[in-house]
């Protein structure tokens, strides 16, 4: 006779049979979800839907609406439409599928293959992805030794994979497969083809875009909002990774094992601060130009970038003042709420908007004007003596949250404002079908820096990532097409550098702490890189407004 087991669901406890998967259980429960179950936490892990029940144990469900659901469904579509191109073309008709980076809520991805005009292929993709979701196909995972791994990936001519794990310790890698289709990814996937409903395939430039839900909206596919100068920054990151061979992580790792990794700092470095020098050049070609504005998502080396434009600025002659938009928070007591009653920093309404544009309008009418300095620890503006009163070459130059919305500075002359968009937006993937997510690169760097400089732990800086992300939507992304001017801090290095300091802040973390299951995933992403020393970095490089040696006040 079977065993069975009991399991605990919410207030519930009943028994089932040994060997039973998360899936079945799942299915007697999806009546009481607005949306799709895709995982299930059991006890403190979470798991796929195909596993079976094998002990006593507590569940809960994860649908799309979470985010690790979510990002399950997208590497789950990511995988259907790959088998779906290789269907419709055929292997030998493929050179490469690249799945590049984010662009509107979807992804870009650019193909290299034998084919007729795009919108009749992806008109036949989009057919045979459909094929396969109403036959509902399992998702197959398997568990290989790596050498057999390796072996497959270089069968499918996928050879960034064969390279990328001649670095792993891992003696089993898991492989996933749609009707013979077999491809690694890291992160858990979704049980069947018939769960990926929704989805859109859209031409653009010179690949195209797999639009996808989002976890507020699951059952829709958002708008395409094409951003041409975003995506002219990303192909440009994409084109210097092909150029200096760092495309994936096994490239950079590669590069770290022949010793060459110094010059390739230096020769990255050397390429962002000439990018900084022809921003600068554009500004100083300009004598209309007063006021620069830097806006960026959090950590994205806004400080350290407006050091060394303002350096770049003086040596054309100018005189750059740097003016921090922290500096015209509002008294904390009169700061917004959220709608968990916490104070929302983020929004337009913590900046005391009225008196920025009154200081700004007087110093542009050449009036001397006192500007004022938050003080943090007690939530007061307060006022020190630092006077300001522009020349012909002096410029302004203010960093803050808001710097590109018009709601910021509405009553300054367009004709002023010279405005940049910064962000760091990573190149570099995984392999060929695993991209690294922008926000990651974040997130490691701004952990790394709060322990630094803030003593906060990596526990805390996790937890309140959502509410940043959400500040970032509503108050940066949208305007950030409205830049004259672009500029990309990531580093193409940076992840191997930022390793030393973030895996010690993350195993920290302890399985009863809710954070965890984040940090285990950043655990997973940072394995896959060699570590690299700090010693190698400029001091003036971004990457030192992180793990510390700047030779800026950041």
């Amino acid at each position: 006779m079977a065993n069975t087991y009991k399991v605990m669901i919410g207030m519930d406890i009943k028994e089932y049979p040994e060997g039973i998967t998360f899936k079945e259980i799942s299915k007697e429960y999806q009546k009481n979800y607005e949306n799709d179950i895709v995982l299930v936490r059991q006890d403190d892990k979470l798991q796929e839907l195909h596993k079976k029940l094998t002990k006593n144990c507590r569940l809960s469900f994860i649908t799309t609406a979470d985010k690790a659901g979510n990002l399950s469904y997208k590497r789950s579509a990511t995988h259907l439409m790959l088998k779906a191109i290789y269907d419709v073309l055929g292997s030998d008709n493929i050179e490469k599928v690249s799945i590049l980076f984010s662009m509107s809520k979807g992804y870009f991805c650019r193909i290299k293959a034998l084919m007729d005009s795009m919108p009749d292929f992806l008109a036949a993709v989009d057919a045979r992805m459909k094929e396969l979701v109403e036959l509902d196909l399992p998702i197959t995972k398997s568990s290989l030794n790596t050498d057999d791994a390796v072996s497959l990936f270089r069968v499918r001519k996928m050879y960034d994979k064969e390279r990328l794990f001649k670095y792993r310790r891992v003696s089993k890698v898991n492989v996933y497969g749609i009707d013979g289709f077999e491809d690694y990814y890291y992160g858990y996937m979704l049980p069947s083809t018939g769960y990926i409903k929704y989805y859109e395939l859209i031409p653009y430039e010179d690949g195209f875009v797999i639009q996808l839900p989002l976890p507020e909206a699951p059952k829709e596919v958002p708008p395409f909002v094409p951003q041409k100068k975003l995506f002219d920054v990303l192909s440009e990151a994409k084109e210097l990774g092909e150029r200096l061979n760092l495309e994936t992580v096994a490239d950079l790792n590669d590069t770290i094992v022949s010793g060459k990794i110094s010059d390739m700092i230096l020769v990255q470095e050397a390429l962002q601060e000439k990018k900084i020098g022809e921003i600068a050049q554009q500004i100083a070609e300009n004598p209309d130009k007063k006021i620069v504005m830097i806006a960026g998502p959090s950590s994205s080396g806004k400080t350290s970038f407006s050091h060394r434009l303002s350096i770049q600025l003086r040596t054309m002659g100018k005189v750059p003042h740097p003016i921090a938009l922290d500096d015209y928070f509002v008294d904390r007591e009169l700061t917004p709420l959220d709608e968990n009653g916490n104070y929302n920093f983020e929004c337009l309404g913590a900046i005391d908007v009225e008196l920025f544009n009154q200081d700004m309008c007087k110093l542009l009418a050449g009036e001397r004007v006192e500007l004022p300095t938050f003080n943090f620890k007690i939530g007061k503006r307060e006022y020190h003596g630092n006077y300001k009163q522009l020349g012909p070459e002096d410029i302004l130059v203010i960093e803050g949250i808001h710097g590109l919305n018009e709601k910021m500075s509405y009553s300054l002359p367009n004709e002023s404002k010279y405005k940049v968009y910064i962000s760091a937006l990573t190149s570099m993937n995984v392999d060929g079908h695993n991209r690294i997510p922008t926000t990651d690169g974040r997130l490691l760097r701004r952990m790394v820096r709060d322990a630094r400089t803030r003593g906060a732990d990596a526990k805390r800086t996790i937890g309140m990532w959502p509410s940043v992300r959400r500040g970032e939507e509503e108050n940066i992304f949208p305007f950030q097409e409205e830049a004259d001017a672009m500029f990309n801090s990531a580093l193409i290095y940076e992840l191997a550098a930022l390793k030393p300091f973030a895996e010690p802040l993350l195993f920290s973390i302890t399985k009863d702490q809710p954070e965890y299951y984040e940090a285990k995933r950043l655990l997973k992403f940072l394995d896959y890189f060699l570590s690299i020393s700090s010693e190698s970095l400029p001091n003036n490089s971004i990457c030192r407004e992180f793990v510390g040696g700047s030779c800026f006040k950041v």
